[in-house]
């Protein structure tokens, strides 16, 4: 069994907090489904954008893949992603942080 899930409209917020306290600012930029909707998170650096997209793992586990790839993307790859992810997944979070590092405010397996 995998560890408990929590409503994602209460992990984004949380998160949304972390990274405030950590002055990694962050917003919601879209609200998804406060119960089980997918998230993205922008990654804002001096470099351009990371988008990490939330995945499970066959055991439950929560993981991020960086969606946009492994190096900084401009604003508009970063809008032409978040647009189709979007279509695809009505229910999706975006939410985004500044971060000179590209790493979240939040612990986080990223791949």
């Amino acid at each position: 069994m995998g560890e408990p899930r929590i409503k994602t409209g209460i992990w984004v917020a949380a998160a949304i907090r972390l990274g405030n306290s950590q002055g990694k600012l962050g917003v919601v930029v879209r609200k998804g489904d406060e119960d089980a909707g997918g998230i993205l998170v922008i990654l804002r650096g001096r470099e351009g954008n990371m988008v990490l997209s939330q995945f499970r793992e066959m055991d439950g586990r929560l993981g991020w893949l960086r969606a946009t790839g492994a190096a900084p993307v401009d604003e508009a790859a970063t809008d032409e992603y978040v647009a189709r992810q979007t279509r695809y997944d009505p229910d999706l979070w975006v939410i985004e942080f500044e971060a000179a590092n590209y790493l979240p405010p939040f612990e986080a397996d990223i791949r």
